[in-house]
């Protein structure tokens, strides 16, 4: 996957070859940035794939979902003049999901990979419904989707049906956190609601759009917070005092890793011209001090510092290595054909295959699960470091503001930061191995895939949670050096960082409750706004984000 670039394109064009989706436009179009149009191409391939299906239909050929029934019961043929009620009642005995709803930007999401995989041409719908699953994004809604009641099998059959119920006006729409009926919301914004015919109910709901949507939101935020987490590394080598030279391009020179060398190249050239690292000497510095009896100089200078600073290249890099895989898998994901049959026009070829199987975005998302973990990880041992009064070179225990005992500074936060790695730890389990066999035994082996995407994104949640709490005792510990009226600068990074938290929690002098804080700063760390605040920062850098 290229480094991602902030596009000036205000519309994201689904059914180009040339242009395929990539997560970032994915979560542009979710958050309503980005409007979404359909390319002429997809529009001429969906008239193709549509005319050689009725053909087909026409000639009497048996065709899964189109001409018989569903899984165990596709021995069932079925006349083509009940083709719709079919479809309807694929998708009114699929609607069986339950749990809390996804949110908003999550269902958009999944209902942009519906589009996408739609698009391609092979899924024999016709053209018009393109255009209306565009003007629906368009429109701001996002259909009601209960998280629960897929294995990622025959792809996402009952989140999607949940989609499709929507789109005939049966279901929900989510407005202002509140379900509206579908039919209410769609009169609103001047769509009627779908009527299915031959293949349309099968076409939407059969497919890997929900582990999709949901994986390429994940991966992009995944992204922001691992940028994020290498700012916060330098800021916490400065406010530490820490070595320049683990970070030098040539270790990864040594061990050629891609995401090594961007990671050090990034924290190398982030780092350049700092006043409080000390600073790289190709060679050690001589030993001037008198050796004991014992042939022993004690409590000189560590040479080195903890792991949490020194093998930030090599954590970080892994990371980022890790993320790419995850991100090539989802867009392959994301301009793939994921129905069931494929109908090959051109080639006047239907196939009945297994394209809906979830497996490559089921292993993606628990590895991409565990990646994020170790960005936490490393946050939340960062954090206990500079909360620690014998490990913080000086500062105060808990970086409290004054009056040591009567306030406590970051002690909860700090306790919270552990609790959230206790919490990730515990639901650690890969989603990808959890094979329940179901649907009569047709389904015989499953991937989870949406279990897994929804994995990742918990965890995507609590790292960005303890990365907050992280930035705020940075802000802090920065300013109580300010404070001391030392003359040497932070980095213009490391000062961006401070000041984003400022503008959502002030600095700590005396005790206050910090929740809402924490979770409000969470939430602007994970959110696409940061990219433009650290890359403004960045200006007076040798880096910009999408270096890294």
């Amino acid at each position: 996957m290229s480094a991602p670039q902030i596009s000036l394109h205000k519309v994201v064009e689904v059914g180009e070859p040339t242009r395929p989706l990539t997560v970032w436009d994915v979560e542009s179009v979710a958050t309503g940035v980005k409007s979404v149009a359909v390319s002429e191409l997809a529009v001429m391939a969906a008239v193709r794939s549509e005319t050689f299906l009725q053909n087909l239909i026409a000639d009497q050929r048996v065709i899964y979902g189109v001409t018989t029934g569903y899984g165990p019961l596709a021995d069932n043929q079925i006349d083509a003049s009940v083709g719709g009620e079919l479809q309807r009642r694929l998708v009114y005995h699929l609607a069986s999901g339950v749990g809390d709803p996804y949110s908003p930007d999550e269902a958009r999401a999944i209902v942009l990979a519906r589009l996408s995989t739609l698009s391609q041409g092979l899924s024999a719908i016709r053209p018009e419904l393109l255009g209306w699953m565009a003007q629906c994004l368009n429109s701001d809604l996002a259909p009601a989707i209960p998280e629960k009641g897929t294995v990622g099998a025959s792809g996402d059959l009952t989140p999607l049906a949940h989609m499709t119920l929507a789109f005939m006006g049966e279901g929900a729409f989510l407005a202002n956190g509140e379900s509206v009926p579908a039919k209410d919301a769609l009169e609103g914004v001047g769509l009627e609601p779908i009527e299915l015919g031959h293949k349309e109910g099968i076409a939407f709901v059969n497919g890997t759009s929900a582990m999709t949507g949901v994986a390429a939101l994940n991966g992009a935020r995944a992204r922001r917070l691992l940028r994020v987490s290498a700012l916060l590394t330098v800021a916490y080598a400065e406010a530490l005092e820490g070595h320049r030279a683990a970070w030098h391009p040539a270790s990864a020179i040594a061990r050629p890793h891609p995401g090594q060398k961007r990671a050090a190249d990034f924290l190398w050239r982030l780092s350049e011209g700092s006043e409080r690292l000390i600073p790289f000497a190709p060679t050690p510095p001589r030993i001037d001090a008198q050796f004991g009896e014992d042939g022993v100089v004690h409590d000189q200078l560590m040479p080195q510092d903890a792991y949490s600073i020194r093998c930030a290249p090599q954590l970080l890099g892994a990371v980022d290595d890790s993320l790419r895989h995850h991100n090539d898998i989802v867009e392959t994901e994301l301009r793939s054909v994921t129905d069931n049959p494929i109908v090959f026009p051109d080639e006047e070829t239907l196939l009945h295959a297994g394209n809906f199987f979830g497996q490559h975005v089921s292993f993606a998302s628990d590895s991409l699960a565990n990646a994020v973990s170790m960005v936490g990880v490393l946050a939340e041992r960062q954090v206990a470091r500079i909360t620690d009064v014998t490990q913080n070179g000086g500062l105060p225990a808990f970086l409290q503001g004054k009056s040591t005992g009567l306030n406590s500074g970051f002690m909860g936060a700090q306790v919270t930061a552990s609790a959230l790695i206790g919490e990730i730890r515990a639901k650690s389990a890969p989603a990808s191995i959890q094979s329940v066999p179901t649907n009569g035994n047709n389904q015989d082996v499953v991937t989870m895939g949406t279990i897994a995407a929804r994995r990742a994104r918990d965890v995507v949640k609590d790292v960005s949670r303890i990365l907050a709490i992280e930035a705020m005792c940075l802000a802090q510990a920065i300013d109580l050096k300010l404070r001391e009226d030392d003359s040497r600068a932070f980095l213009p990074a490391s000062l961006a960082i401070r000041d984003i938290v400022r503008e959502h929690s002030q600095f700590l002098e005396d005790d206050r409750p910090l929740s809402n804080e924490i979770e409000s700063l969470a939430d602007v760390l994970i959110q696409h706004e940061t990219d433009y605040a650290l890359n403004r920062a960045l200006r007076a850098s040798a880096v910009s984000l999408a270096d890294f």
